[in-house]
């Protein structure tokens, strides 16, 4: 009789959208479903979703995978998510409001006082990592200002895939790469409870959860919840870690020395150190991986493809589909005519590979006969150019593994080869948080000798994307102009950052006179 084929199940739950994946034991995807979330944006900088609904949006796409691999055997489950914000839950476990995102900029003003008085220094001291406006240390003082009943109603804080797995196991746990990011000294691997102090955040301790080995199974999933959703009854749960750090490990990026790109939402490059003695800069954000006392350093520029998304909408090709809008950028000769694109889009500045939080984007050497294809591909290179910095300033050599959805574009994959002047190696199979989270949940259950090899038994393809030397030049160039120019607006940035806030504040009663 033929054995059922095993499935490990991977949810992946972004910014915006919502994923789970099913692969089987040879890390062929059996089936994905997908479900948009909202982000709730306001003028002062707010950034929130429902966290009912993505924890609706997880269980839908969970259950829509199960009724779709029929009679396979689901053996483990393992959740991923987009990291930072605070993802506050009350005592019955509920959430005891929306979730303030990792893209929250209302803290911007509270984050030029830490820097004043030393709070932020703190921060970075302990965490190995910079402060910005979305970070919980900062955002928990900003939200529990706004609303004073959130320091008796708030009792845990959960990121977001912990709380997907708080709502199928019922375990309240973190990992260290989430930690990492709110109060963990990354060198001992512990909260530091000095860091506490200096913030004066004594009360926020006991409001964190424990801190599990990323390869632990924190669970099964509650018999309710299996019964909803259509899974087996006791299915182990592993405890998992952020997205950024499930990507590494879904490209097999597991050893010291390895490097890899994520061209997403939020763009990041990072490559793994023996310990936090490897680091080597300071603007980097710093992860423990669970793994002995690895950390993964990255540098992880606050906007990606929403920039890609941004200028699709401004040349008014919102309507069109991603391959028809490529075309245009395709048939634009490197260099876009001249057309140099700052990409600092985020409202709450830029974390890498520089911080600052006034930073802005711009399109600079434009003139009456640009064209909007030199706009597009513009895009396109300034986001490469940022990416070269963060390599340059991590170190990072030979070729690079790439993964996001951004790494779907034939088109930014060599333009980051030549930008790069290296090989860009890309999966064929899409999914790498997804299949990270899978690989630590079937090492956690068993089913593989250890981690590297659920990693070569999980891993796809890939397709390699060479440098020309022509472009490499030519980009060289470009680089370096692109550095300079933007040293030289950087003094300029405040100003234009008050600019914009006294032009949204003021409303014209009539059009300007011509």
């Amino acid at each position: 009789m033929q054995s059922r084929t095993r499935i490990i199940l991977g949810v992946d739950a972004g910014t915006t959208s919502v994923k789970t994946v099913a692969f089987d034991l040879d890390g062929r995807i059996a089936s994905v479903s997908r479900s948009s979330v909202r982000v709730q944006r306001s003028a002062d900088g707010r950034a929130e979703a429902d966290m009912d609904h993505i924890w609706d949006a997880a269980a839908s796409t969970i259950a829509a995978v199960v009724d779709e691999i029929g009679d396979a055997e689901i053996v483990a489950l393992g959740v991923t998510g987009q990291g930072d914000g605070a993802w506050l839950v009350d005592a019955d476990g509920r959430p005891a409001g929306p979730a303030a995102l990792w893209l929250d900029g209302r803290a911007h003003a509270r984050l030029d006082d830490w820097l004043a008085d030393g709070r932020a220094a703190a921060v970075h001291e302990a965490t190995g990592s910079p402060l910005f406006s979305g970070a919980l240390p900062i955002l928990v003082d900003e939200l529990m200002e706004a609303d004073p009943s959130l320091r008796e109603r708030a009792a845990t804080q959960l990121n977001c895939k912990d709380w997907l797995r708080f709502k199928l196991t019922g375990r309240r746990a973190t990992d260290p790469s989430e930690a990492s990011r709110t109060y963990l000294d990354t060198a001992t691997g512990a909260y530091s409870e000095g860091l506490f102090a200096a913030l004066g955040q004594e009360r926020v301790r006991d409001r964190l959860p424990e801190v599990l080995d990323p390869q632990r199974i924190a669970g099964t999933v509650e018999p309710r919840v299996a019964a909803a959703l259509g899974l087996p009854a006791d299915l182990p749960v592993v405890v998992g870690v952020v997205d950024t750090a499930a990507a590494g490990v879904g490209l097999g990026v597991l050893d010291d020395g390895r490097g890899y790109a994520i061209l997403g939402t939020t763009s990041l490059v990072g490559i793994n150190h023996a310990s936090r003695a490897g680091v080597r800069s300071e603007s980097s954000i710093i992860l423990a991986t669970g793994r002995g006392t690895q950390v993964l350093e990255s540098m992880a520029p606050m906007t990606g493809t929403p920039n890609l998304d941004w200028v699709r909408a401004t040349l008014g090709l919102g309507d069109e589909d991603w391959v028809v809008v490529e075309k245009q950028a395709v048939a634009v000769a490197p260099g876009s005519g001249g057309v140099l694109y700052l990409p600092y889009g985020a409202p709450s500045g830029e974390r890498a590979p520089f911080f600052a939080p006034d930073a802005s984007a711009s399109w600079l050497g434009m003139s009456v006969t640009t064209t909007a294809g030199q706009l597009l591909r513009s895009v396109y290179e300034g986001l490469a150019f940022g990416l070269r910095e963060c390599t340059e300033a991590l170190g990072l050599e030979g070729p690079l593994l790439v993964c996001g959805g951004g790494s779907d574009s034939d088109l930014l994959c060599a333009i980051l080869a030549d930008v790069l002047a290296r090989d860009i190696v890309r999966q064929d199979e899409p999914e790498v948080g997804a299949r990270g989270v899978a690989t630590l949940a079937m090492a956690a259950v068993g089913l593989a000798d250890d981690l590297h090899d659920a990693s070569r038994r999980l891993r796809p393809s890939t397709t390699t994307f060479s440098p020309d030397p022509a472009r490499v030049a030519l980009y060289d160039d470009a680089f370096a102009l692109f550095v300079a120019t933007r040293d030289a607006l950087r003094p300029h940035w405040p100003g234009l950052r008050r600019l914009r806030e006294n032009a949204a504040s003021t409303e014209l009663s009539e059009s300007p006179a011509l």
